[in-house]
């Protein structure tokens, strides 16, 4: 089973895949986090002096799309997760199931402003992150097997397990 995980950052994207592993402790498990297929640095647009990793293309998603069918090969389970995980048309068909995490602006905003992981954002990057998520990472309507979940409450691990033993699980 392949499934996509997208969200805006802070949404709890990492944290569910993980969750969904030790579900399943069973299966062999791979997690594949788009921030690991971003293109070489020299290779990234800027935003003002600031690199702008808020653009589909600054993904590798031909890499990416291999890297989950290798995975699919040698894995029972496979997630897939990230700020474009629904950009990408190829990458929707490869799916199984898709999960959606949905947050408020302001939750965007409190969790953003405590992230350093990458070190302290100015206030207007926080500003072009949400804008940009708003463009590029919302998942388009009329896909199927898409469950949506607020990443501001705990999370529903029975409703996540019915999503997920309901598959159709496709061959690749």
């Amino acid at each position: 089973m392949i499934i996509g995980i997208g969200g805006v950052s802070n949404a709890g994207k990492s944290t569910l895949a993980r969750k969904i592993r030790n579900l399943f402790p069973e299966r062999k498990t791979t997690i594949l986090c788009q921030d690991d297929f971003v293109k070489p640095h020299y290779e990234l647009p800027h935003i003002g002096n600031h690199i702008d990793w808020e653009l589909p293309e600054t993904i590798d998603f031909q890499y990416y799309y291999n890297r989950i069918l290798i995975a699919s090969r040698n894995s029972d389970l496979v997630i897939a997760e990230g700020l474009f995980a629904f950009y990408n048309p190829a990458l929707n068909r490869l799916y199984d199931k898709k999960i959606f995490i949905t947050i408020s602006k302001e939750t965007f905003y409190k969790r953003k402003k405590r992230d350093v992981r990458w070190g302290k954002e100015p206030h207007w990057y926080i500003d072009h992150i949400w804008e940009s998520y708003l463009k590029y990472g919302t998942i388009e309507e009329g896909l199927d097997d898409v469950l949506y979940l607020s990443g501001e409450k705990e999370i529903d691990v029975d409703k996540i397990m019915h999503f997920l033993n309901t598959a159709t699980i496709k061959s690749l």
